[in-house]
């Protein structure tokens, strides 16, 4: 327990230094972008500040999760790393549309460009994001914002690259419109991730049934078992990314009390091994009962 308890607290400083080292560099890049008029690296500036405030949201939550369950949330708090992964997604995808809006007028009224000022902030954000990276690539099997935080900085140092072929661009042809073109794609970027995300986020917190789960099969499986006649009134949903619920009736043949509670315990196992479920609440209805299948 201790162990685990430090390998937390690693991970809560490894999450901490990359807030840290990307805040400073949006502030940087900001700066950048401004002195030399490029606006793919305000673009990829905003990208990173998302980053940071990602990074920043899913530190919090992960300490909130760690609460145990108590009356007011008798599941625990898990989910607050789900709600952290709504703010971040919502958050990327108002920023995507504030960049296209932003190269939709710079298309009409282009500006010059310091190619050499975006070519050095741009390097100097590329070793930033692969620091940032490193720092949370271990982090990222058991999390769903970790793992989106990391998908980020792997983005945003694709973007860096973008950015350090625009300047180069810059230089040697002047070629302005690189820059909005190259904003664009960084956007795009950015509301593709959001955009593919959401709707797994927005399902869960929907209690929507887990996407490798079939409720037909789950029936089916539980019916197999001796001595179930039917099983119905059957809701499966995710207390959080990891746990996987149940709820059903079970309608079975007349017994004692004994061999069914054996039957439950063997249900709930079946659930375990078959679909993950490790949390199952069954209503056992003998078949006697003339109302035991009306939901």
């Amino acid at each position: 327990m201790e162990h685990k308890h430090e390998i937390k607290k690693l991970g809560d400083g490894r999450l901490i230094v990359a807030v840290g080292v990307n805040v400073l560099l949006t502030v940087a890049q900001v700066i950048g972008g401004v002195i030399s008029g490029s606006l793919s690296l305000v673009a990829d500036a905003l990208h990173n500040l998302s980053d940071a405030a990602s990074l920043g949201i899913a530190l919090f939550a992960r300490i909130i999760g760690r609460k145990p369950p108590d009356k007011f949330r008798t599941f625990g708090y898990k989910r607050a790393e789900v709600i952290a992964a709504l703010i971040n997604l919502v958050m990327l995808v108002i920023i995507g549309l504030y960049l296209i809006y932003q190269a939709f007028f710079r298309f009409f009224e282009p500006k010059e460009i310091e190619g050499w000022t975006v070519v050095w902030v741009a390097g100097i954000a590329l070793i930033i994001d692969v620091i940032t990276a490193i720092l949370t690539y271990s982090m990222m099997q058991n999390s769903m914002n970790i793992k989106a935080a990391f998908l980020h900085n792997v983005s945003d140092a694709l973007s860096s690259i973008g950015v350090i072929l625009a300047g180069v661009l810059i230089l040697l042809y002047e070629w302005y419109w690189v820059d909005t073109i190259m904003t664009l794609g960084i956007s795009g970027y950015v509301l593709w991730q959001g955009f593919t995300m959401l709707p797994k986020t927005i399902h869960l917190l929907m209690e929507g049934t887990p996407d490798h789960i079939s409720i037909a099969d789950v029936i089916e499986t539980m019916e197999s078992l001796d001595h179930v006649s039917k099983v119905h009134h059957v809701h499966v949903w995710q207390l959080d990314e990891h746990r996987n619920a149940l709820e059903a009736h079970v309608v079975v043949n007349n017994m004692n009390t004994e061999e069914v509670e054996h039957i439950k315990a063997s249900l709930k196992t079946l659930l375990l091994e078959r679909f993950d479920i490790d949390h199952s609440t069954l209503e056992i209805e003998l078949s006697g009962n003339t109302s035991c299948c009306e939901d």
